[in-house]
């Protein structure tokens, strides 16, 4: 969920007319007030004195062959930092709870039923080619990303029309009321130029915002595409007379003059050219590489800095993700047995260097996760939809599986094999077929990145041990992602991350709709009535309390159903920079590393650390 504010009573149900209706605000916030106010001059966790000079770059795994923001995760590769060159019409904070203060729009009002909310556009915001952003950019946004996007098309699943309500006020309508989040979403729409993309070319050819590109497209942020090699590098340049760049919210920030991105077909490459001092700046998601890839001179001399920043703006599910499209694992029990399979104990022992937990919610981290038995207001929600959820939630604790030990891991494979039976699964010889048409039980694990292998291999062999025929496909990238989006898949690795106050993005997450829409996050297929009820509960919460008591129940549910094997989890961003960056004192509570928006080029590390520049 993104947030509200409240604004008072007045004219429910439709736009006001000019000069009525709720107050304008700077800001929306769903704790209570916004922490800044109206004539604040910067965040605190920014240095406002930081200088605009270097260049800062990243390493990527992967490919792009796009710049159109509006098809991404539809059609081809979109670039790393695209996201850069434009604007929205609201910028959250990085130490409040989702609130967001004006960017392209000043100001913001909204219904006190929640059935509409209005934007009111800065004069002064203008695009890189000097022309002013306008109602109609914000209309032909909303419009183009919510026909085209599947992830947009989720999001604003409730938002059903925008039009022209002033010269420079648009007005969102929705189709429900009660939705207190709906104004923030909206205000965090990406707007794009639309005299630019219907226009035409350099070469004539009028452009077509459903397709993939690399032109470079216009933009109205902090930065624009200097040069780039499609698939290889992309550079961006600071925009010098950025229209925003004094705006409260934008001081201190986008510090750097150039952006650069490269990219690496292979994962161990990627971290080699770390090394060598290729790129600047890396996050490590490999426990091994944390434990034992770090000793190299630079780091011993301090040129390389290792440091872990708290993650409090999220909680995370990451998994084996089974198709249920697919009918082998359509069966609940089927989908428990796996998760007996799964020595997690083992593998965070010989391959983890015991640096992460067993994720048990879909919500790990925060305070929305279930446990113990449901009670107060989690069990009224739950007892209004009984008929629709498991009789489990009521009388049981969910628990993943414990083994780490060889007579552990043996027990746990025989319940498995037990659950098995119990779905029609049996064992013909030393193969686990189905014992009505004797299909044997199939599962490719598909992947791009070439070190998921170490952990799938002891998963494997565990399946394998079962009956199952198993195997690892790792493909490129972009094979990766066409076969994510169409579903095409067995089994994955995925992670959904969730904020501290989930909504509207619940329905692309699990909802019945998505698991139809190609390209959503629903990867496991979950259709799912009592899962849809308890989305809604989540979506149209009145008050935090509801809010927390709703996410809770759906969480349980979602867990009781075994619809993934959960993974792991570690509650720090771990990063490796070479040591030429400044940063502030007081960094967001909510931000992590903040990297590198907040940060900036500090020349006199940058001569002790040498090397590059």
């Amino acid at each position: 969920m993104a947030g509200f504010w409240r604004a008072g009573a007045a004219q429910e149900g439709a736009p006001p007319p000019a000069g009525a209706g709720p107050q304008w605000r700077h800001a929306l916030s769903l704790m209570g007030q916004p922490k800044y106010g109206a004539d604040f001059t910067h965040f605190d966790y920014v240095n406002p004195a930081a200088p605009k000079a270097g260049v800062v770059r990243f390493g990527s795994q992967g490919g792009f062959d796009s710049f159109n923001l509006a098809v991404a995760g539809v059609k081809g590769e979109v670039e790393d930092r695209l996201t850069l060159i434009y604007d929205q019409l609201m910028e959250p904070s990085l130490d409040e709870v989702n609130t967001e203060y004006g960017l392209i729009a000043e100001a913001a009002r909204h219904a006190g039923d929640y059935s509409w909310a209005s934007y009111r556009l800065r004069p002064e915001a203008r695009w890189h080619d000097g022309r002013p952003v306008t109602v109609e950019d914000v209309i032909f946004s909303f419009e183009s990303l919510k026909k085209l996007s599947p992830q947009y098309a989720a999001y604003w699943r409730d938002v059903t029309a925008v039009e022209k309500t002033g010269p420079r006020e648009a007005t969102f309508r929705f189709a429900t009321t009660g939705n207190r989040e709906l104004p923030q979403i909206v205000g965090q729409l990406p707007v794009l130029p639309k005299h630019w993309w219907e226009g035409t070319d350099a070469s004539g050819r009028k452009r077509d915002i459903a397709a993939t590109t690399l032109e470079p497209p216009l933009g109205s942020g902090p930065y624009r595409i200097k040069a780039f090699d499609a698939g290889r590098w992309c550079e961006y340049e600071r925009v010098k007379d950025y229209w925003g760049e004094k705006l409260p919210i934008r001081v201190g920030m986008h510090n750097f003059d150039v952006v650069r991105v490269d990219y690496y077909r292979d994962i161990t490459v990627l971290f080699e050219a770390f090394k060598a001092d290729q790129f600047d700046f890396r996050t490590e998601n490999v426990a091994k590489n944390w434990a034992t890839g770090y000793d190299f001179p630079a780091v011993r001399e301090k040129r390389v800095i290792l440091e872990e920043f708290p993650q409090r703006s999220s909680g995370v599910m990451q998994a084996f993700v089974f198709n249920m499209r697919r009918p082998q694992f359509q069966d609940e029990r089927v989908r428990r047995a796996l998760n007996y399979a799964f020595d997690f104990e083992e593998v965070n022992r010989t391959l983890f260097f015991g640096q992460y937990k067993r994720i048990d919610s879909y919500f790990s981290g925060t305070e929305l996760a279930s446990s113990g038995l449901p009670h107060g207001l989690e069990k009224e929600i739950l007892e209004s939809v009984r008929d629709k959820v498991p009789a489990s939630v009521f009388t049981e604790v969910y628990k993943n599986p414990v083994a780490g030990s060889q007579e552990a891991f043996r027990a746990n494979l025989r319940e498995a094999h037990r659950l098995l039976g119990e779905a029609g699964w049996v064992l013909k010889g030393r193969n686990l077929v189905n014992s009505k048409t004797g299909a044997p039980f199939v599962i490719e694990f598909l992947s791009f990145d070439p070190s998921f292998e170490r952990y799938v291999l002891p998963y494997q062999n565990a399946l394998k041990r079962l009956g199952m025929n198993v195997n690892l496909r790792v493909v490129d990238a972009t094979q990766y992602q066409n076969r994510l989006r169409a579903f095409d898949f067995d089994a994955v690795t995925f992670l959904w991350p969730e904020s501290l106050s989930p909504g509207n993005e619940q329905w692309n997450f699990w909802g019945s709709e998505a698991a139809k829409r190609p390209g959503s996050m629903n990867v496991a297929g979950i259709s799912d009535p009592g899962v849809d009820a308890l989305i809604g509960k989540v979506v149209y919460a009145t008050t935090r309390e509801e809010l927390v008591a709703a996410t809770r129940a759906l969480d349980r549910v979602l867990l009781h159903h075994n619809y993934v094997v959960p993974q792991w989890t570690y509650n720090f961003q771990r990063t490796a920079r070479w040591n030429r960056f400044g940063r502030p004192q007081t960094m967001p509570e909510y931000g992590a590393a903040a990297f590198p928006t907040i940060w900036w080029w500090d020349a006199a590390l940058a001569a002790k650390t040498g090397g590059r520049r």
